[in-house]
């Protein structure tokens, strides 16, 4: 059975972040941080902050969907905020 994810990335050079949806983490990180996607190619590297994991591909596109919209990226903000400096993948969540 296949799993989906949906990240939140954050670029290490500044507060810029990304959302997206892989069923590979660990090969899709690689993907950003070797400049493959052309807007996280300006803001290298990238971290894992946060991740969800789901059974299907449509739960995971309707997640990744709400984090891009405006009540999303509030929760990303709170979520951000409620992290510890230096701990990337310490809060992430796996539903």
């Amino acid at each position: 059975m296949k799993e989906y994810y949906v990240y939140i990335l954050q670029s290490m050079n500044n507060d810029k972040t990304y959302v997206g949806q892989t069923e590979n983490l660990e090969r899709r990180l690689k993907e950003h941080n070797s400049g493959k996607t052309s807007y996280t190619a300006k803001y290298v590297p990238w971290k894992i902050v946060y991740f969800e994991k789901y059974s299907t591909r449509e739960e995971s596109l309707k997640r990744e969907k709400y984090l891009k919209s405006s009540a999303g990226r509030r929760f990303i903000k709170v979520l951000l905020n409620t992290n510890c400096p230096g701990s990337s993948v310490d809060r992430a969540a796996v539903s």
